[in-house]
């Protein structure tokens, strides 16, 4: 009779050997493929969960694009900005172009009004001329400031400088004192030449003598005559 849990009734030990290590065989085999089954089905869905977990690598550049709350505002709000500037920077070039400065005073104002706004004006250009007039002046006065510590930076000098000068100076004076006694010697020496010129005209005169070798007394008398005239 056959057993209930579907042995082919005998016992282990009424078996053959061959027969025992076949079906040890055959159930190590079994179980060894089916692990290899389970394993490998394992390795397959994590390898799908882990090709459906990885991020796919982008550059810096597109990353700042994306924007989040991490990296910053976002590329919504930045291009939202960036609209707003925009529209901004129209709206300052209409109001330009709309309300000019020049006629401000007298084009967009009531008429009845008009002489108040061009009294405005003249004001605020005569306090515009003032304040161009206290600049000039200041500007002025620095310029003059900075000409006077030029000079006194210029008048500042080393002591080689110092010394140069003076000896630029002692060398003028020697200059001067020479050329004066040279002008002293030359109005000596034409004192004397003329001198001995009126001496020898004179000696001359008083030298002469008559045929007879004595003395001419009407010479004598005429260069005295000549000579008291010429005191008087």
């Amino acid at each position: 009779m056959a057993p209930a849990d579907g042995s082919d009734g005998l016992t282990s030990a009424c078996r053959p050997p061959a027969v025992t290590r076949w079906r040890r065989d055959a159930g190590g085999a079994a179980e060894m493929a089916a692990e290899r089954s389970g394993a490998g089905s394992g390795r397959g869905a994590g390898a799908g969960a882990g090709a459906r977990r990885k991020r796919l690598w982008r550059p810096a550049s597109l990353r700042g694009l994306l924007g989040s709350l991490q990296e910053g505002q976002g590329f919504a709000f930045r291009r939202k900005q960036k609209i707003e500037r925009k529209y901004r920077k129209l709206l300052k070039k209409e109001r330009k172009i709309n309300s000019p400065q020049d006629n401000q005073f007298v084009d967009t104002y009531p008429e009845h009004l008009k002489h108040l706004y061009l009294a405005e004006e003249e004001r605020l250009k005569k306090q515009h001329k003032r304040r161009d007039d206290s600049v000039l002046s200041e500007e002025k006065l620095n310029i003059a400031v900075e000409s006077v510590t030029t000079e006194e930076k210029f008048k500042k000098k080393t002591s080689n400088q110092k010394a140069k000068e003076e000896y630029e100076k002692i060398k003028a004076e020697r200059a001067k004192k020479k050329e004066e006694a040279e002008k002293r010697r030359q109005q000596r020496e034409e004192a004397q030449r003329l001198y001995k010129q009126k001496k020898m005209e004179a000696y001359k005169i008083l030298s002469k003598k008559t045929k007879k070798g004595q003395p001419n007394l009407n010479l004598q008398m005429e260069f005295l005559l000549q000579k008291i005239q010429q005191n008087t």
